[in-house]
């Protein structure tokens, strides 16, 4: 019997995702988790969360505003807060006038050095028509019909898709599907422009926001980067205006879509009175993989069609209407250390196949991603007691050189809700495991994985959707998306629900099988 089928299918489930070698063998000794990164944290990226939080309006507050108006009472009153009426006794006209000056001075400073707020009035994902489906077995089918692969590589193909934590919904382009497949750029166009254009429609029919109202354009799409551009595609639809600042983001994986979302804050910060749409999407119709090496039919196996438009506004009056307020964006990236640069890479086979390989050192990579994100995100979400038990943890270990356990924060301490990049059920499992999230905290990302697939960037706005869906995000309420991807790259942001959201909402992705959810996954 080939060595291939003999291995333990758990362990099989690992290296078939993390840890391939070459075409005609797998690497069984591997790291079968997610590093604990809570074990080993840098004071640099605590140092750095504290940096985030430090703004100048802030500072002007702290260092200026409050310590003048106690210094200004403490001297009126001689120390006794009973004589605080003297305040409005002793002070002459000239007096009054130039503290009053002063006063309105600082608070327009304040005022102007405040950070923007910046709101996420509503978003759309896209959902596909029903003949867009493709069942786990008529996958299998598609793939054997294909004559791309061998039969080895159509087992291994069938194992990784029964234990994927796909479900028999999920989504396949028409350029992929055909007979023989069609992967040319007419279809990836087609494709690229059903999800663009599906999600901005919904997208602006929720929002009643006409296209030439838009000021800033961002679009993400990792590894389809056609000529006219994406963005370029929907300013010639939607006609819109000649003075659109459009950009296209490309190559920069699965957790592109929060560096889109920070770039549209930071263009809105720049730009008052607009409006900014954000579209995360990847094309899968030009990526489909025809080889045979393991290491890059991953993506084959869990990738599947989808897109997501958001629209966001610096606009004070849009607030009353915005679901959500952006508190804060944490990027990460560790593409200086070339382990991992290279552990996500698009290259030949040794066929001259075009694929994405990825390598066995991924989940150590993801790990430390994640352990510098989360460690510079803390100081600005925790709350203050866990942030103090924290801090003291790491002083003991870090300068004093004391054995003791590291305390572990309780992110669910900052946080109600948590989407995670649906990008495959081993390493949900172990961010699981890592941040001691329950079922119902990890609910939104795996219902997602296995209804719509690895929808790339856009992922995350499916698993928002799924908490709507189920009615459960309601006012206050702080919403964690983190994300990771090439580069390698992890990045977070934070959103504040700014009203409740009732269940089965128009235009939600989920209103026609939310009620089949949440469903079992098969171990």
């Amino acid at each position: 019997m080939d060595r291939n089928s003999t291995v333990d299918m758990d362990t099989e489930r690992l290296t078939a995702e993390l840890d391939i070698k070459d075409s005609s063998s797998v690497v069984i000794k591997i790291r079968r988790k997610l590093p604990d990164f809570l074990q080993s944290v840098k004071l640099k990226y605590v140092k750095l969360g504290y940096n985030y939080s430090c703004n100048t309006a802030t500072l002007i507050t702290l260092v200026i505003l409050f310590p003048l108006f106690i210094a200004t009472l403490i001297q009126l009153t001689k120390l006794h807060l009973h004589n605080i009426t003297l305040i409005f006794t002793t002070l002459d006209t000239a007096t009054g006038l130039t503290g009053l000056v002063l006063l309105l001075f600082l608070s327009g400073v304040y005022y102007a050095k405040r950070p923007t707020p910046v709101y996420l009035i509503d978003f759309a994902c896209y959902k596909p028509e029903d003949d867009f489906k493709m069942a786990n077995e008529a996958f299998t089918k598609m793939s054997e019909d294909s004559g791309f692969f061998n039969q080895d590589t159509l087992n291994f193909q069938e194992r990784i898709a029964a234990r994927s934590g796909l479900g028999d919904e999920t989504y396949f382009p028409k350029g992929i599907t055909a007979r023989p497949p069609q992967l040319t750029m007419k279809e990836a166009r087609s494709e690229a422009e059903l999800v663009m254009f599906g999600a901005l429609d919904s997208l602006f029919k929720k929002t009643g926001v006409r296209p030439e109202e838009i000021s800033i354009l961002i679009v993400n799409c990792s590894l389809f980067n056609p000529t006219p551009s994406l963005s370029s595609m929907i300013v010639n639809h939607y006609k819109l205006r000649p003075d659109i600042m459009s950009f296209n983001l490309g190559g920069m994986g699965c957790s592109a879509g929060i560096i889109s979302i920070d770039l549209a804050q930071q263009l809105l910060k720049a730009n008052p009175n607009s409006y900014a749409v954000v579209l995360s999407m990847e094309n899968i119709t030009l990526n489909w993989y025809s080889g045979n090496e393991r290491s890059m039919l991953l993506c084959n196996c869990i990738f599947r069609m989808g897109g997501a438009a958001m629209l966001l506004s610096n606009k004070t009056r849009d607030r009353k209407r915005s679901k959500y307020e952006l508190a804060h964006t944490v990027r990460t990236h560790k593409g200086a250390d070339d382990k991992c640069y290279n552990c996500v890479y698009q290259r030949e086979d040794d066929k001259g196949i075009v694929g994405v390989s990825l390598a066995r050192e991924l989940m150590a990579v993801a790990g430390d991603a994640l352990k510098t994100n989360i460690t510079t995100l803390g100081p600005l979400v925790l709350p203050f007691s866990e942030q103090l038990m924290f801090f003291l943890s790491l002083v003991k270990r870090k300068v004093f050189k004391m054995k003791v356990k590291p305390y572990i924060p309780d992110f669910k301490l900052a946080f109600e809700h948590f989407c995670i990049h649906a990008g495959g059920r081993a390493v949900l499992d172990e961010i699981q495991k890592n941040l001691n999230l329950t079922e119902r905290h990890m609910e939104p990302s795996r219902m997602t994985l296995h209804r719509f697939g690895n929808t790339s960037s856009s992922s995350l706005w499916y698993e928002l959707s799924y908490a709507e869906a189920k009615g459960r995000v309601l006012k206050g309420d702080r919403i964690w998306q983190i994300a990771f991807g090439s580069g390698f790259k992890c990045n977070s942001a934070v959103w504040r629900a700014l009203k409740s959201v009732p269940a089965g909402c128009d235009g939600n992705p989920w209103a026609d099988s939310i009620h089949k959810y949440p469903v079992k996954i098969p171990v």
